[in-house]
């Protein structure tokens, strides 16, 4: 499955590759990049907690219970 980043991330992730193919040391950004990275990052954990929920929903929507008894046994 392709993952979907958004294109601050995918550049973030570049720059980091190239940052350690060249072992630099320093990694800098500016402002409108780091607020950029900063909202895809939230946007990524929103999406993370929305599907914890969905997940949990699902499971205690499939619960099912079964109790028998010996009945004139």
């Amino acid at each position: 499955m392709e993952h979907q980043l958004s294109l601050h991330l995918k550049t973030f992730n570049d720059r980091i590759k190239v940052m350690n193919q060249t072992n630099a040391k320093d990694l800098n950004l500016s402002v409108l990049e780091a607020r950029n990275i900063h909202a895809g990052i939230f946007e990524l954990l929103t999406k993370i907690n929305d599907l914890t929920e969905l997940r949990k929903t699902v499971e205690q929507e499939t619960l099912v219970s079964v109790e028998m008894d010996g009945g004139g046994f």
